[in-house]
């Protein structure tokens, strides 16, 4: 009878360990990948703003972010700087990446 409920409370504690380092892993690979959308999305601003491509800087960003599953929360130029930040959801968090592009200083 004991052995069968260590080994029970084994298993549990090995379920909840193996959904915890999945969860975190989970959430790590989506960091990555908004902080890959702000990247993009800064760099399609910048070359909006330097005349490499036509549209609106902020626009351009827009459009590579959603289609990165991302939303822009925020777009600054500064020149032909672009800064932005783009926003998405893990679970039910709301989460944030930032990057700035522009020609080296």
């Amino acid at each position: 009878m004991a052995g069968t409920i260590l080994t029970v409370g084994v298993v549990v504690c090995t379920a909840t360990l193996s959904l915890a380092f999945t969860t975190a892993g989970a959430a790590a690979v989506f960091s990555q990948r908004l902080a890959g959308a702000a990247d993009a999305a800064a760099l399609a601003a910048a070359d909006a703003a330097s005349g490499l491509v036509d549209g609106a800087p902020c626009d351009r960003a827009a459009e590579v972010a959603a289609a990165a599953g991302a939303d822009v929360s925020v777009c600054d130029l500064d020149g032909l700087i672009a800064t932005v930040t783009v926003s998405a959801t893990f679970v039910r968090f709301a989460t944030t990446a930032s990057a700035r592009a522009g020609p080296p200083g």
